[in-house]
């Protein structure tokens, strides 16, 4: 999706300006919203980490040693292990030390710090780079195949400077790819770093459209991955169909867990019902639950007929059964039902 709320000029974006709150949400990935941004802060306290962001959505944080006056969006030359990088301002102020916080990263001096805003000639730069993103990924896949080397390539990254590429992999088993870095940096003439990601973060990298018809998770907003059990499934009543709950990334679908919580509060109400329920009708077997409406589904074997009953008559057909008695029917009792003229 492209970006409506910008003007372009020649091809670049210039951006809303407008932290973060991109009106279309296409500016570009995980994106976040400044939700402090209109609330007065103290300027002389101001957090001095800047949270950047990098090709396909991949963020760090660093130190705005020199207080530049900088603007959610604007492109900064930031310090890296080799030379330096551009990247974008994603986040300022004290959501960023929430984030850290979140994600357990100290606020000591392992934090890199801020050069200076990124200049026209730092942008052609790092656009030169980036077009060898491409044809060094796919060169690198014809040497992985010569190689015989059991990993999937998934993206390359060239820092801004074109000192240093990072090459993004996903494997299921330990690799030893030490014969091909010697090649890549003898055939790109770069120092070559291998970055090993899971699948869920190769999905959001490459990003897509999921069954819902929205673009992933992964890849606009979700940046912390849980662990999804077939569990989570079962207790929402899904159909334990692995074509239908995996992912673009094979896995279980991140957003089995979005409601689960919710699934697991209604269902502490919900009696376990591991046996038919004995009535003089005959047995009446569980078929579904309703659980927000609080309503479970019996049937009689010989019947096609399903009968709705609320959770409180299971409870009591239950109590039933357990003291050895039965019910005329499911839904009265032998007393009511003799009474009625049954």
């Amino acid at each position: 999706m492209g970006c409506a709320c910008g003007t372009r000029k020649g091809e670049t974006v210039s951006g809303c300006k407008n932290n973060g709150a991109c009106g279309t949400g296409g500016c570009n990935k995980m994106n976040v919203f400044d939700w402090l941004s209109n609330m007065d802060m103290p300027i002389q306290d101001k957090f001095p980490v800047v949270e950047v962001r990098f090709k396909n959505g991949r963020k760090d944080f660093y130190r705005n040693t020199d207080k530049l006056a900088l603007t959610t969006g604007d492109a900064i030359i930031v310090e890296s292990t080799t030379g330096h990088h551009l990247g974008h301002v994603s986040l300022q102020g004290e959501l960023v030390r929430l984030q850290m916080q979140k994600k357990k990263v100290a606020n000591d001096d392992e934090i890199k710090k801020i050069y200076r805003l990124a200049t026209q000639k730092d942008s052609e730069k790092h656009e030169e780079a980036k077009k060898r993103d491409l044809p060094t990924l796919y060169r690198t896949r014809e040497i992985i195949r010569q190689l015989n080397l059991s990993m999937k390539l998934s993206d390359v990254e060239y820092q801004a400077d074109n000192t240093k590429a990072t090459f993004f992999y996903s494997a299921e088993d330990r690799v030893d790819f030490r014969e091909l870095i010697k090649i890549l940096a003898a055939e790109f003439k770069v120092r070559v770093e291998m970055r090993q990601i899971s699948l869920r973060q190769e999905a959001g990298r490459l990003g897509g459209i999921g069954v819902c018809g929205r673009e992933l998770c992964c890849s606009t907003w979700l940046s912390d991955f849980k662990n999804v059990a077939t569990s989570a499934a079962r207790y929402q009543n899904l159909s334990l169909n692995p074509s239908k709950l995996s992912g673009q990334c094979g896995r279980l679908k991140c957003c089995l867990n979005y409601e689960l919580e919710t699934y697991m509060e209604a269902l502490k109400d919900i009696p376990e019902v591991e046996a038919p329920l004995l009535t003089e009708q005959g047995e009446a077997r569980l078929q579904k639950t309703d659980i927000f409406r609080r309503i479970m589904w019996f049937g009689y074997k010989e019947e096609n007929t399903w009968h709705p009953i609320n959770i409180t008559r299971v409870n009591e057909i239950l109590a039933l059964n357990k003291a050895g008695k039965k019910p005329a029917t499911l839904q009265a009792n032998e007393i009511e039902a003799k009474s009625a003229g049954y």
